[in-house]
C-alpha cells in the first residue's frame, strides 16, 4: 500500500510539473510573439494545461486587478567569482537568460521550495550551497494582459517571488542541467552587469529590483 500511494504522489507531481513547464514555456513564446499550437500529441493532462492558450476568451482591465498573484521563488546563484548562473530556456529560439525560478507549493516553506527549484532546474544539490541573504518582500510582476486569461487558465494577474541569493560551493561539473524535466538548453555564468538585459521585458523591474536588493554581497 505504501509504495502504492507513493506511485500515485510521484505521477500527481510529474503531471503537476509538466503542467507549470508547459505554461511557462507558453509565457516565454508568447513573449516573443510565437503562437502554440495543440498537435494532438502527449498525455491528457498536457492537453489540459495547453487548452487555456488556445481560447480566445478577454478579460477587462478591472476584472485583472482583482485576480491574486501565483506565489513564486527565484534564485540568483552566485560562484566564486561573483557571477550569476543563467540559463537559456528550451522553448526560446532567441537568447533569453533566465535565473532559476519555479512556483511555491501549497504550505510550502519559501526556502525549502527554492532549494528544490535550484535541483530540479539546475542539477545543483542543496549541499552544495548556502543560502546567503533573501528578498525582504515578495517582488511581483504583471503578465501583458493580453496573457492573463491564457496562462494557468486565467487565475493569476501575474507572480510575487520572494528571492533567494546563493553561494555556490561546488566545481561547474555539479551543474547538469539535463534534469529529468530540462528548463534549460544551455547555461553560463553571467556578469550582475548582463544580467538585466538579458531577461524579458515584463520581468526587468523584477530583476533590477533583485540586483538593487542584493547589491551589497554582489
Amino acid at each position: 500500500m505504501h509504495d502504492l500511494r507513493t506511485g500515485v504522489c510521484h505521477a500527481q507531481r510529474h503531471v503537476k510539473d509538466c503542467a507549470e513547464r508547459m505554461a511557462d514555456a507558453a509565457l516565454a513564446l508568447a513573449a516573443i510573439g510565437f503562437v502554440i499550437f495543440d498537435t494532438q500529441r502527449g498525455a491528457n493532462s498536457l492537453r489540459q494545461s495547453i487548452r487555456p492558450i488556445k481560447e480566445s476568451a478577454t478579460m477587462t482591465p478591472d476584472e485583472i486587478i482583482k485576480l491574486p498573484y501565483r506565489p513564486c521563488v527565484g534564485v540568483m546563484l552566485l560562484n566564486q567569482a561573483g557571477e550569476v548562473f543563467v540559463g537559456q530556456r528550451k522553448d526560446r529560439d532567441l537568447d533569453a537568460w533566465q535565473m532559476p525560478q519555479g512556483g511555491v507549493e501549497k504550505d510550502e516553506d519559501p526556502a525549502e521550495a527554492a532549494l528544490r527549484e535550484l535541483e530540479e532546474e539546475t542539477g545543483v544539490a542543496r549541499a552544495l550551497v548556502s543560502i546567503v541573504a533573501q528578498s525582504d518582500t515578495w517582488l511581483p510582476y504583471e503578465l501583458p494582459h493580453d496573457l492573463v486569461p491564457k496562462l494557468w487558465k486565467g487565475r493569476f494577474r501575474g507572480q510575487e517571488q520572494k528571492w533567494f541569493l546563493m553561494r555556490f560551493e561546488g566545481m561547474d561539473t555539479d551543474v547538469n542541467i539535463a534534469t529529468e524535466h530540462p528548463e534549460f538548453s544551455k547555461w553560463r555564468w553571467l556578469s550582475v552587469n548582463e544580467l538585466v538585459a538579458g531577461i524579458v521585458p515584463f520581468k526587468r523591474t523584477v530583476y533590477e529590483a533583485v540586483v538593487n536588493e542584493f547589491r551589497e554581497y554582489l
